[in-house]
């Protein structure tokens, strides 16, 4: 990337962590993904209970391959032979991991965690019951309001995860969000995490690369 480009992504970093520290959660940039997965073997504790919500990023990141090292009990939502209800049941437990990872859909330079989910298990896991959040962001996902954070979603994120899942849906066919009322409307849960009560209970890595949608 151009020089003046990465000088401006590293502004726009570095405000966005001064304004999540200010809102009680912690901010740390790293520059891939080989030095993300120090940073969580660092932080991780071995033999932790650790769950997932459903990301693009931590797969292209390695961490769900890192969760299932055997280091830690992983609550496995991706593994094979699942039947719906064990599913569901691994979303329920997850409300009393030890570490909670995730990504979000956007994330404002005011420090706020933008969030669209369908079920809104992931929503509920970032509020509310995991001892730890962990959020993993490619730079992409920086924005600066929450009127942005909507309309990255409903341009990008949105559709493509719809088409991820294949959902029947408008947005599948034409690539940007209808506010449908499709059955398979993956769009249900809008949630703004603004704060955190729990200070440092929620932690934001940002990599210096492009990630999810």
């Amino acid at each position: 990337m151009d020089q003046n480009m990465e000088w401006l992504y590293e502004k726009r970093v570095k405000r966005t962590i001064e304004n999540l520290e200010k809102n009680n959660m912690e901010g740390y940039f790293v520059e891939d993904e080989k030095e993300l997965l120090v940073k969580l073997g660092e932080m991780l504790a071995p033999g932790s209970v650790v769950s997932v919500g459903g990301s693009m990023t931590l797969f292209e990141t390695g961490v769900i391959d890192f969760l299932r090292s055997g280091k830690f009990e992983f609550l496995d939502r991706y593994a094979e032979g699942l039947a719906p209800g064990d599913i569901t049941q691994l979303f329920r437990d997850s409300f009393s991991a030890n570490y909670y990872l995730t990504s979000t859909n956007a994330v404002t330079e005011s420090g706020t965690l933008f969030n669209v989910d369908g079920r809104g298990n992931r929503t509920a896991a970032m509020i509310f019951g995991p001892d730890n959040v962990f959020v993993v962001v490619g730079r992409n996902k920086l924005v600066a309001s929450e009127e942005e954070a909507l309309e990255r979603y409903r341009e990008t994120a949105g559709p493509a995860n719809a088409k991820r899942l294949g959902r029947k849906t408008p947005c599948t066919e034409i690539g940007y969000c209808m506010d449908c009322e499709s059955p398979d409307r993956i769009c249900n849960a809008f949630v703004s995490i603004k704060r955190q009560g729990a200070k440092g209970r929620i932690k934001v890595f940002i990599v210096n690369k492009d990630l999810g949608y």
